[in-house]
């Protein structure tokens, strides 16, 4: 018999509708491959762990609650195909885990936190190619960053972070009420195929590329002249068309192309950390 939780803890907010617990489920189905095992972030009361169960895949479910970790392998006691994992997402050395768990890549899947989901999407990110897409679920206005474009109100650093490592698909719209206790705001479900562009942009040193992007978008109103003049100097980028925009106003692939015309001659201590 399912186990319930009595309250909220660690700013959890369960999902109960049935009819999305089945969408996502039938989402990350739809495109796991022969050999992928599915990992879980947050399984709670395991509503999402019984479906994907269903798939026919290895689980590994990571819950951070130990009182929910200590039900789930209750409720599943027996079940050879899951695993379930009292931990910190953020503490988990995601590559490390799928690499020993698997000869192939991971589908991850799960209801996300609000006040982490962006560390947590960086922790796939650097998983490297063990994790072949996401499907999860986040607060809507993050979802919105995710999928921002160049110009809009929400494109910044996390919309070309999940670009250049992504392609992000907003799924659909999900109300307060499908969860319980209804958080304050609606969430959204997302697919990030996980396709990162580093080659095709020509960028050969990710982690300089995303200081770069940090510094790029640290004041949004200020223009990139503004935003990099003490890292790259204000005369060379005065010499440059992009200097007296934005960041908001380029492109992902116009900021890689920045970064290359700016890392080719300067000194190593200026091209990154």
């Amino acid at each position: 018999m399912a186990f319930r939780a009595r309250r909220p803890r660690l700013g959890q907010h369960f999902l109960h509708s049935s009819s999305i617990l089945d969408r996502i489920a039938r989402e990350v189905g739809a495109r796991l491959g022969p050999s992928e095992l599915v990992v879980e972030i947050g399984p709670g009361t395991g509503a999402l762990t019984r479906r994907l169960l269903g798939l026919g895949r290895r689980l590994i479910a990571v819950e951070i609650d130990r009182r929910l970790a200590a039900g789930l392998r209750a409720e599943f006691a027996g079940e050879p195909r899951l695993e379930v994992m009292e931990d910190d997402i953020l503490e988990v050395d995601l590559e490390r885990l799928i690499r020993e768990r698997t000869s192939g890549r991971a589908v991850v899947a799960g209801n996300l936190p609000y006040y982490i989901t962006a560390p947590i999407l960086r922790l796939l990110f650097d998983s490297g190619d063990r994790i072949s897409q996401a499907v999860l679920l986040m607060q809507k206005e993050v979802a919105a960053r995710v999928a921002a474009r160049p110009g809009s109100r929400d494109y910044g650093y996390l919309s070309v972070l999940c670009q250049a490592h992504s392609r992000p698909e907003r799924l659909l719209i999900v109300p307060p009420g499908a969860f319980r206790p209804a958080p304050q705001v609606a969430s959204a479900l997302v697919r990030l195929a996980i396709e990162p562009r580093f080659v095709e942009w020509n960028v050969g040193n990710r982690e300089a590329f995303l200081h770069f992007l940090q510094l790029c978008f640290h004041q949004k109103r200020k223009t990139l002249l503004n935003n990099l003049q003490s890292r790259f100097g204000r005369e060379r980028l005065a010499e440059l068309p992009e200097a007296r925009l934005r960041a908001e106003q380029l492109s992902p692939e116009r900021l890689a192309a920045l970064w290359r015309c700016l890392s080719r001659s300067a000194p190593p201590e200026s091209a990154g950390p």
